[in-house]
């Protein structure tokens, strides 16, 4: 494999940070309901039923009796989406309603409560969606490992995740329909990457990009986002959720540290250049160029001042909090000479490396 790959044949541009090149990349086609993409997937049977993970055997146990039911949640709580934002800002140590930066000269300098209010309102909106969207990209991957992954212990613990992530899609679908005020289609950056991972035949690449690297983004996102809301339907609801997808994280570890060790130099070179593109359009994804768009303001001024604001660079990084230590157990980090350190460096999460690994979290490793 040229090792010397350049970030344009990567991620399809020079800069990791060139604004344009990020707002460039959109969906033509949100009024369509379906999105098909194409796969040439092998089917996998063993007919080794031997248990011989006892480490998946331990986290399918954890499955089987940690299920629950969405109708359980509160779904009586009454939500007023202004007065949710309002408390929000109001609970936060980090920020208020308006964002801790100079906003003279930007299209925010004249916003008042009025229209930070209604930016929170359709942040809100966005998010849940893109969480909604997310989920069913988990559904998919995860019925893709169930068909193809090597092992019986893994296909007992996939089959139990099937469940959890068409739960997900229920409950977030629900939530933005009986509790919030508007549904935005899946961002460009996201439906990118999920139309990669489901197009790659390898059944780890499957694995890397939804249970390492999008459900390890995902978990942190919930917790970050479960710490900040005062709406105790979706604090509630997230609380579940994250319990499964601490399960999903820990699934993929435990499943890819094994298949790893047996990979060449030039293998291991892919992965953690999947890694990296992975990343970059998940955090691409969160500049949330669609609500700007629907509120009618300059998306790339909206997003220069966004991304020079302090509680952007906090909630930025702590997505990877997760992904990053995974990584690291993965071997992933310092292999090729540290080529995804190097990476990880350069996009300012690094510094998560030696947090405890999501398997360790979970008694599991």
């Amino acid at each position: 494999m040229d090792e010397r790959r350049s970030n344009q044949e990567l991620i399809g541009r020079a800069g990791v940070d060139d604004v344009d090149a990020i707002l460039a990349i959109t969906n033509t086609d949100t009024a369509s309901e379906f999105h098909d993409v194409g796969a040439d997937v092998d089917t996998r049977f063993t007919w080794n039923y031997e248990r011989a993970r006892p480490k998946l055997g331990k986290l399918y146990e954890k499955a089987k009796v940690t299920q629950w039911n969405a109708n359980d949640l509160p779904w009586e709580t009454e939500v007023d989406q202004e007065a949710v934002v309002m408390a929000n800002a109001a609970a936060s140590a980090a920020s208020g309603l308006v964002p801790a930066t100079d906003l003279t000269g930007t299209p925010f300098e004249h916003w008042g409560d009025k229209e930070w209010v209604e930016f929170g309102v359709e942040s809100q909106n966005w998010t849940l969606s893109q969480f909604l969207h997310g989920e069913q990209g988990a559904l998919v991957c995860t019925a893709r490992i169930v068909e193809t992954v090597p092992w019986i212990d893994a296909k007992y613990y996939a089959a139990t995740q099937v469940m959890d992530e068409a739960r997900h899609v229920e409950v977030f679908s629900r939530y933005l329909d009986e509790k919030l005020t508007g549904h935005y289609p899946i961002n460009a950056h996201l439906r990118m990457l999920l139309d990669d991972i489901i197009a790659d035949s390898r059944w780890d690449m499957t694995y890397l990009g939804m249970q390492i690297m999008v459900e390890g983004l995902a978990l942190a996102a919930f917790g970050f986002i479960s710490q900040m809301t005062t709406e105790p339907l979706l604090k509630a609801l997230l609380k579940n959720v994250m319990a499964d997808e601490a399960r999903h994280v820990a699934f993929g570890v435990l499943s890819l540290q094994e298949f790893y060790a047996q990979l060449t130099a030039a293998e291991i070179r892919e992965r953690q250049e999947f890694a990296f593109e992975a990343a970059v359009r998940m955090r691409d994804r969160f500049l949330q160029q669609e609500v700007w768009e629907r509120m009618g303001v300059d998306v790339k001024r909206a997003v220069e001042v966004l991304l020079k604001t302090p509680e952007r660079d906090i909630f930025q990084s702590m997505l990877f909090s997760k992904i990053v230590p995974n990584c690291r157990k993965l071997g992933l980090l310092d292999a090729a000479d540290g080529w995804l350190r190097q990476r990880f460096t350069e996009l300012g999460v690094i510094q998560f490396e030696h947090w405890e690994d999501t398997a360790a979290e979970l008694a599991v490793a």
